[in-house]
């Protein structure tokens, strides 16, 4: 980190703005309401560090006021479950494309969100790396 840099984990004002409204709103219980709901940018800065530092999320440190691993992942899962990270990145990409910020010659596609109607090339059978073969039990 240069001086003067901002942390990779902390979210700035202008991109919660963006952020804030796509997350599901969601009220205390009125007859037990239980602890209070930790806010939601805690918990995405929480997210953010745990993604970002590669750690398990039960080592995320409390000591950042993130609130604990479980509950960012929970939050995460949550989100993830409301469709929210597809929503922000096909926000973010349209106003990638109207600020003509987009380039397509580096795209890349994989079969893990495109499917491959004509297949590619059939893998040839493994070679057996036993000594012999194993007897049929049917």
């Amino acid at each position: 980190m240069r001086k003067g840099e901002q942390l990779p984990w902390i979210v700035s004002d202008e991109l919660w703005e963006r952020i804030e409204p796509l997350l599901p709103k969601v009220g205390r219980r009125y007859r037990h309401p239980g602890r209070k709901r930790l806010d939601d940018r805690k918990a995405l800065c929480g997210i953010l560090f745990v993604l970002y530092t590669a750690i398990p999320w039960e080592f995320l440190p409390q000591e950042l006021g993130f609130g604990s691993g479980m509950t960012c992942w929970r939050r995460l899962r949550d989100w993830h479950q409301a469709g929210v990270w597809d929503r922000l990145h096909q926000m973010l990409l349209a106003e990638l494309h109207t600020a003509d910020q987009l380039d397509w010659s580096k795209a890349v596609i994989d079969s893990s969100r495109v499917r491959a109607l004509k297949g590619g090339p059939k893998p040839v059978r493994a070679r057996s790396t036993a000594p012999i073969r194993a007897r049929n039990t049917t």
